[in-house]
């Protein structure tokens, strides 16, 4: 028999060790990283998103980081092109690919588990509804899709457009196999001549679930170590071009610092807003995670000698 290579997947919400587990595993199995966040993804955002640090890759090389111009949006399919180039590549050098990241639609799109692509844009719709407020639009979207609606980021008015936009074409094409729509569907992951990557791969699930009150520590510890160097990043991409709109649909941090720049917050309540959002995309980060029941969920990275 032919021994499958292992492709490890490592899940959980923010703050959860996700990066330091990822950077265990891969000094012990010879791997790297392919790093899955909708933000590290951009250029120049780094202590807002997150982004892993050189010196805490400890020598791991990490793919899909910093690999798009934050002043356009980089998609879902955007990142399954580039995940789908990194799987190839480290299995080329021998090695073992780890994907490490909480952003659970883009980690599924990646290993082939929803379909992308194929829904074209409707600028008149997007128009009409570029006038409501991201209330009014999850409260569409939950009425056209409940469940995408639990786990989308519930105050992006772009993504809760184009969550609308295909919702609505699936809903009027329902019954017809079009390959356009979002879905949770099992497909060849890869496609082409880089399907058997995956599909000859065994894939290992691990995830990071604390318990509620110590991930609320984690993110508040984690926020108050990086605040200064945030509002110094938002000033520097304001610098470089960015503009406010653009800050505001990046999400989380970079929306309310860049309110707090303009003194559309106070500090406190900018601190106490990116508190309490961090809360909820970590739940719905959990929402999403567990219906994939193959994930073996461990409560934090030093777990790692009874998983493997």
């Amino acid at each position: 028999m032919i021994k499958k290579r292992k492709l490890i997947i490592i899940v959980g919400p923010n703050a959860s060790g996700k990066s330091e587990l990822g950077v265990k595993l891969a000094k012990k199995l010879n791997g790297e990283i392919i790093s899955t966040d909708s933000r590290q993804v951009y250029k120049g955002l780094n202590v807002g998103s997150g982004k892993i640090t050189k010196k805490e890759m400890r020598g791991v090389r990490h793919h899909c980081l910093s690999v798009a111009n934050p002043k356009k949006v980089f998609t879902a399919l955007d990142f399954k092109k580039c995940a789908e180039k990194a799987i190839a590549t480290i299995y080329r050098s021998g090695k073992t690919p780890i994907i490490v990241g909480g952003a659970g639609f883009y980690i599924d799109a990646a290993l082939g588990r929803v379909k992308l692509g194929g829904v074209p844009p409707n600028f008149k719709l997007r128009k009409r509804l570029s006038k409501k407020s991201a209330l009014e639009l999850l409260k569409i979207l939950k009425k056209l899709d409940p469940k995408r609606a639990k786990t989308i980021e519930q105050k992006n008015p772009r993504r809760l457009i184009r969550a609308i936009e295909i919702a609505l074409l699936k809903k009027k094409c329902r019954g017809v196999n079009f390959a356009g729509f979002a879905s949770t569907q099992p497909r060849g992951p890869l496609g082409g001549r880089e399907e058997s990557k995956i599909n000859t791969a065994a894939l290992v699930w691990i995830g990071i679930r604390r318990p509620p009150e110590e991930l609320k520590k984690r993110i508040r510890a984690r926020l108050n170590k990086r605040l200064p160097n945030i509002i110094r990043e938002v000033k520097r991409l304001r610098r470089g071009g960015l503009s406010w709109k653009r800050l505001y649909d990046l999400g989380l941090e970079y929306r309310y610092v860049s309110l707090y720049l303009q003194k559309k917050l106070s500090k406190d309540e900018m601190v106490q807003k990116i508190l309490t959002e961090s809360w909820h995309y970590a739940k719905r980060q959990m929402t999403w995670f567990k219906r994939n029941k193959k994930i073996r969920w461990i409560p934090n990275p030093k777990s790692l000698p009874t998983i493997l």
